[in-house]
């Protein structure tokens, strides 16, 4: 049977890991917005080479190409797919919808902004082999020393607290026409991802039913 999902979630929410585990369980491909443009261009395809000037560029993709992109990529798939980072607009949504693709179900990983605050300020990266920690729930055996390599840790620009605060509220504006959108059709289902990992993709399993 043809699976066709998306998986919406907030920045630190555990949305890859789910995605990962999801695509090896259900035997679907886990499809990224990123993943569609660099195959696109890899590929050399016409809707790829015109994506191709804007991103060399340095300029975003216009909706309408993006919009062609997920459509070529998605039309091949035969068993489903597990859609991740698209639709971000109720007008790709529309888009998605106009190519033939009838979503079957819409997961939203919820967890609570302070959690995912907490979440993503305490982690820790090296900037040697690129390993993480996180200051509570996985520290270091030395404080501020990489397990791995011994390297020192830092914290990621994009982790401090305060653009961590305007991810999560830039997020919230863009995703909730979406979650609105997706609930009138009766195929979303917010799934509370504050749980253990085992716990939230159960949770996951069971709404999918495989």
């Amino acid at each position: 049977m043809k699976r066709r999902v998306i998986l919406m979630g907030p920045p630190g929410g555990g949305k890859g890991t789910q995605a990962k585990s999801l695509s090896a369980a259900m035997d679907i491909p886990h499809i990224s917005t990123g993943d569609m443009l660099r195959a696109a261009r890899r590929e050399g395809t016409e809707l790829g080479k015109k994506a191709d000037a804007f991103i060399s560029a340095g300029q975003l993709v216009p909706d309408e190409l993006v919009n062609g992109i997920v459509a070529e990529r998605l039309s091949g798939e035969k068993n489903g797919y597990l859609l991740d980072g698209y639709p971000r607009t109720v007008a790709q949504a529309d888009a998605l919808e106009a190519a033939g693709e009838k979503v079957d179900a819409v997961i939203l990983i919820d967890v609570p902004d302070e959690n995912l605050v907490a979440r993503i300020v305490g982690r820790l990266s090296c900037g040697q082999c690129g390993a993480v920690f996180h200051k509570v729930t996985m520290p270091p055996k030395v404080a501020g020393k990489c397990d791995v390599c011994g390297a020192d840790l830092v914290q990621r620009p994009d982790d401090k607290e305060e653009v961590v605060r305007e991810r999560l509220k830039a997020y919230h504006a863009q995703t909730q026409p979406l979650v609105d959108y997706y609930r009138q059709r009766g195929v979303l289902f917010a799934i509370q991802g504050d749980a253990p990992v085992n716990d939230v993709f159960e949770a996951i399993r069971k709404v999918l039913e495989f």
